[in-house]
Parts: C-alpha cells; structure tokens; sequence
C-alpha cells in the first residue's frame, strides 16, 4: 500500500504542497512534494542519529542491509507492478534490478563483516629511538557523517532509494537523505517502507535513514547546501550535476561531491577484428545500443573505425539490426522530448550523414544511426556530447593515427572499447594508454551495457563522466566515498574505536 507520504526521523509526514506522478499507464497518483523544511528536518535526524550509527558493530550494520534487502524482496511484486506503471520498463528488467538491488545490500553487509575496507594500520611505538622516539600510531577509516544522495531517473531500484550510494553509505555508518525522482515515486514509497521497517526491526536510530520526495532545484539545493551534510551522492545530467557540484565547491565548508554525469563510452574497432565478425559487432552494438531504450549511463553511443573496405558492411548491418527494433517507451516525457532535440542537433551538424531515422514520438523512441568522417567528428565537439536514448555515431577516421588522434580529444568517459582480433595487437597496445586515460573501466571485445557489481569493478572516470575520478558508484570500494581516515596517536585502548580495539 503506497503511504505517498515523507519519511522523516521514522515518521510518515504529509506535505504542504503536491505533485502527480506521470504513469505509462494507469492514472496518475498524488504525492508530497519536498520543501527546504523538510530538508532541514532530516537533515537535522540524520545528525542526531549520526553518533549512535557510526558506532554500532559491523555486525549490526551488516544485519541491518540484509534486512533491508529482504523487506525489499518480501515486497518484490508490489515494486515491480509499481515501478511498471511508472516507468514503462519490462517486469523482467525490474525484477532483475530488484535483484541487483537487494545483491549490492548483502555483497555490502559481506564486506563490512570482513573488515577490510577499514584499511587498519598501527605503528607501534618506539621510545627509544634515535634522535626522536617514535609515537603509537594507530589508523582506521572512520564514516565521515550524514549523506545526500539523488535518486536517479533511469534506474528506479539500483541508483535510487537502496541504490548503491544509500546502501554503500550506510554500510560505512552514514545516515542517508535521499532526494526521491519524481519520475518514479511510488516505487520509492515502497522502497522507503522497506527501509523503515528494516531499521525498526534491528534496532537502528529512527534518523538513519529520510526520503524526500519530489522538488524542484531549490530543494535539491537546499539538501547539498545544508551545514549538515558532509557528502552528496548524485547519478543524473550534466547541468543539474554540475550545478549541484559548483554549490557544494561553493559551501563555507565544501563537501565532496560524487556525480555521475554523462558518458558516451567510445568502441574502437580494430581492423581484424572488423575484418573477421564486423556483423557480428554490428549486431551485438545494435543490442547494447537499444537496451532499455538506451537509458544507461553505459551506452556505447560511438563506433570509431578506420575507414577501408568492410566499413561499409559493418555500418550496413548495424542500420539493418538498429532498423528492427521496435519503438521502446522511455522513462519520462521529458527524456523523450531531450532524446528528440538530441537527435535533432546531431542530424543539423555539417558532414553528419543519417543511416537510421526515428519514427517514434511522445514518449517512445526507436534507434537513430548516424555516420560522419573522422576530421568532421575532430572539427565539431558538440558531437562528443552525449544524446541519453538510443543514438549511435559510427566514426569513420581515415587513418589509424587519426584514430588514435579521436581518442586522445575524448573528454572523460565511464566506459572505452576495444574491439580486436590476434592481428591487432600493435594497434591495441598504442590505443590502451590512451584509453586508460580517459575512462574507468576497459572492455575489450564485448559491450559495457551491463555493470558487474563486484570488488573490482570500476563505475566512474574523467570528468565529466564523473566529478572524482578516484571514485566509483558501482562495487565494494563505493563505501571509500563516505569515508576518511583517522590517525590515533598514543591514544589509550579503552578509547580507541572497536574497529581498531578487535584488529
């Protein structure tokens, strides 16, 4: 049962001002839309909330995101049917976030269970040495206080209410505001219930956790500016991250800002191996490109290939594969529409030539193909700029130090490709240092669609991709982002903290 309320300090709070919800289908419902008030008030829970949270056991913790991720299972068929409604998405591709979801809750209790996130270090004092006696020096990562994180629009379950950023900061001992989507707010009163309940259950303070639903800007505005807030999680575009970014360098006291905010996420296909299966890239391109409708921040949106014989073939069977894939509805009206103008501008720019057109309008949209030499992709950087929805650019470079040249003029990325056969090898081998430069994570012969949530894994890079390149949102490392180390000289053990007691 949908409460279509907030959810302060554990409490269930209607609010002054409403907003509807814009369903695929079904009529739209009604819910609390946030103020700065309300802001302030979880806000001001999550501090007091703070002290008790950064100091229960690991083993609590960890107790209390399996909880969680079982409320959230206990509640599988509601979520699903909601967040359908909300945001057209397929049941199969919601029960499979759903699982991703509840997957990163327990692979987070695992972690903060073993311990070794805490980075514990001691040097032990040595008071007889020369010139200088050496102090006890103990070192542990301490949570680093109250945390913001924004829902994103495209991923109503894995980046959002127990997304990765809430159950990595809580794993660290961060009490979590999260600003909930107006995209898909029932999906979040749910998720939200999930969470409550969770933390009546394992005893956890009632500030641990605040949903604010909806809000314009002022409201997220007031939730990064907040004196309380000492770090912001945020998956979205590049203007409103970039804004929200400039407010937290802006603070009196600035906090670090993780934003995910856009990335094109390159593929360079190698003359070998466009030679030997270029259809085969063509066809697996065509899938990644139109998964979910193109609405992830992993889409490989550009093909870059040196312009011989079989280029033709490859963009050919890419048109053909693109060309089948029925019109998908996307996640709101107002991506749609921000897919159209996209589109729009690319086809505009001089030297683009049009492979596939869509046909689709209002909220649905089908594949658009696009190719363009490589010195017109060099002379026109609006190219490089990303199109969020199912638009692919093939890049034709008439060389393969000018595809090297488009790799070295790419601004940061999440994600690069390399596509490569055993005769690439020299070729691959002068691209990699590049690459590496750019992004967070390298694939080679296969699509970055699809993100393994695991140790090593790496969801971030460069600006703008990201606004800290020595972070991920993706993967057991997320927790390093809500914390900082604390060094303990010569401080007795009764008042050392646990974590450095037990070690």
């Amino acid at each position: 049962m949908l409460l279509r309320k907030h959810l302060i300090a554990g409490d269930w709070v209607a609010g002054a001002d409403t907003f509807p919800s814009t369903p695929v289908s079904g009529r739209p419902s009604t819910f609390p839309k946030g103020d700065a008030a309300l802001i302030d008030a979880a806000c001001q829970a999550a501090e007091a909330a703070f002290p008790a949270y950064a100091t229960t056991r690991r083993d609590a913790r960890a107790a209390f995101l399996d909880r969680i991720a079982d409320e959230i299972d206990e509640r599988g068929a509601d979520i699903t049917a909601t967040a359908q409604d909300e945001t057209g998405l397929p049941a199969a591709r919601l029960e499979g976030e759903r699982g991703r979801t509840t997957g990163q809750l327990r692979l987070f209790a695992k972690h903060i269970r073993a311990g070794d996130y805490l980075d514990r270090r001691h040097d032990t004092a040595l008071p007889g040495r020369k010139p200088l006696p050496r102090p006890d020096l103990r070192l542990v990562q301490r949570p680093v206080g109250p945390v913001a994180v924004f829902g994103a629009s495209n991923f109503p379950l894995a980046f959002s209410v127990a997304g990765g950023d809430t159950a990595s900061a809580l794993a660290a001992g961060c009490p979590v505001v999260v600003k909930g989507h107006e995209a898909h707010p029932g999906t979040s009163d749910i998720v939200a219930q999930a969470i409550r309940a969770a933390a009546t259950a394992t005893g956890m303070p009632d500030g641990v956790f605040s949903l604010v639903q909806g809000g314009d800007r002022a409201v997220g505005s007031a939730l990064v500016t907040h004196p309380l807030i000492r770090a912001v999680g945020f998956t979205g575009s590049l203007a409103g991250g970039r804004a929200l970014f400039d407010l937290c360098a802006g603070r009196a006291e600035p906090i670090p800002f993780f934003g995910e905010l856009g990335s094109i996420n390159p593929m360079f296909l190698l003359p070998g191996a466009l030679a030997a299966r270029g259809g085969d890239i063509a066809a697996g391109w065509a899938g990644s490109l139109t998964l979910g409708a193109g609405q992830f921040c992993t889409n490989p949106g550009i093909a870059v290939v040196i312009d011989e014989p079989g280029v033709d073939g490859f963009v050919q069977a890419a048109a053909t594969a693109l060309a089948a894939v029925a019109g998908q509805v996307m996640l709101t009206d107002g991506i749609a529409a921000a897919y159209r103008r996209g589109r729009d501008r690319v086809a505009g720019i001089a030297g683009v030539q049009a492979q596939v057109t869509s046909t689709a309008a209002a909220r649905t949209a089908t594949a658009d193909l696009f190719t363009v030499s490589g010195a017109d992709w060099l002379a026109n950087p609006a190219l490089a700029e990303e199109v969020f929805g199912p638009l692919g650019i093939v890049v034709r470079a008439g060389s393969a130090a000018e595809m090297r040249t488009i790799a070295e003029g790419l601004h940061g990325q999440l994600t690069c490709t390399l596509h490569l056969d055993d005769a690439d090898g020299e070729a691959a081998a002068s691209l990699l240092p590049v690459l590496e430069r750019k992004a967070g994570r390298i694939l080679v012969n296969g699509f970055p669609t699809g993100v393994e949530v695991a140790d090593a894994m790496v969801h971030g890079g460069p600006y703008p991709a990201t606004t800290n390149f020595g972070a991920t949102s993706v993967g057991t490392l997320a927790i390093r982002r809500w914390l900082r180390p604390v060094c303990y000289q010569n401080v007795p053990e009764a008042l050392l903290p646990a974590d450095l007691r037990e070690a």
